[in-house]
């Protein structure tokens, strides 16, 4: 039993990729991503500040695309961009804590569940890197410094938390 807990994680990435099809849906895919990576984090031992730091960015990132995508389709309603957001970000808090996977009174940060505190985080830092992009943007004259700025900048901030949350863990 032990050796198939350890291989189905494996087997349900490969057998993804052997049946996935181009689609321009990013919730569905984005949505089995995070579950997947999530669980491949704990798998690994990866501290849930870590996680959900990513995790965090990610739900920036999809309501980002998602409003945009209504927006490209001539959808607009009142206060969509709260909306949306509220939604993703409770369509994945909420799970999380139904399981189990938060509010564990022993997995704290500064008393917040160290998942939500990354998910905050992550969220706030993504959105920092995301404006500092449009700012440097701006300040070229629309031009961007370097090929892929608007990746490279909120994932690099990313990349420094995780980093500052690894070492602090480890003193």
């Amino acid at each position: 039993m032990l050796k198939i807990k350890k291989i189905l994680p494996s087997l349900v990435i490969l057998a993804s990729f052997l049946v996935a099809k181009t689609t321009f849906a990013v919730c569905p895919v984005c949505a089995v991503a995070v579950g997947v990576g999530l669980g491949f984090s704990r798998w690994l031992g990866v501290d849930d500040l870590i996680t959900g730091t990513w995790i965090g960015g990610l739900l920036v990132t999809i309501s980002w695309w998602t409003v945009e995508w209504l927006d490209s389709k001539k959808i607009k309603f009142k206060g969509r961009k709260i909306l949306i957001t509220l939604a993703y970000y409770l369509l994945t808090i909420v799970p999380l804590y139904l399981m189990g996977i938060m509010g564990h009174p022993y997995n704290q940060f500064w008393g917040i569940d160290k998942l939500l505190f990354g998910i905050i985080v992550g969220s706030v830092a993504f959105f920092f890197g995301s404006m500092l992009n449009l700012w440097l943007k701006k300040k070229n004259g629309g031009k961007v410094y370097i090929k892929f700025q608007r990746v490279i900048i909120p994932v690099v901030i990313l990349l420094i938390i995780s980093l500052v949350w690894y070492l602090i863990l480890k003193i």
